[in-house]
C-alpha cells in the first residue's frame, strides 16, 4: 500500500477479517457491528473492495462451498493483509494520541467535566 491513509471501507474490511475468515454477508454485519451503525456497507461497495484487496494480496479465499444453490466464499487476511492493517492500526493510534495530547489529554477532559 501507499503511505497514505487506507480508507476507512478498507480499514473497517480488514479490520472484520483480522480475527476471523468471514463471507460477505457477514462481512457487511461485521462492518456494522464494528463501525457501531454509522458504516453501512452495500454489496455491491463489498465485492469491488474484495476484488481490489484479493489483487493486492491483502485477503485470500478461505473456502468456497455451495449454499442453497449459491456459491459462497469466505475471505480471509493473509500476512501481507495483516502487516498493512497492523501498520494502519499503529497510524491511527499515534495521530491519536498526538491529538489527546494537543487537547491536553484525557486529564483535562475529567478536570473540566468537575468544574
Amino acid at each position: 500500500m501507499t503511505e497514505r491513509a487506507m480508507q476507512e471501507s478498507t480499514l473497517l474490511l480488514l479490520t472484520a477479517l483480522a480475527d476471523a475468515p468471514r463471507h460477505g454477508y457477514a462481512l457487511i454485519k461485521e462492518i456494522d457491528a464494528i463501525s457501531g451503525g454509522r458504516v453501512t456497507m452495500r454489496t455491491g461497495t463489498l465485492y469491488g473492495a474484495l476484488d481490489r484487496l484479493l489483487q493486492q494480496n491483502l485477503i485470500e479465499v478461505a473456502a468456497e462451498e455451495i449454499v442453497d444453490g449459491r456459491a459462497r466464499r469466505s475471505y480471509a487476511l493473509t500476512g501481507a493483509g495483516r502487516d498493512v492493517l497492523a501498520t494502519e492500526a499503529e497510524r491511527l493510534r499515534a495521530v491519536a494520541a498526538e491529538a489527546q495530547r494537543r487537547l491536553g489529554g484525557p486529564a483535562v477532559h475529567a478536570r473540566r467535566a468537575l468544574a
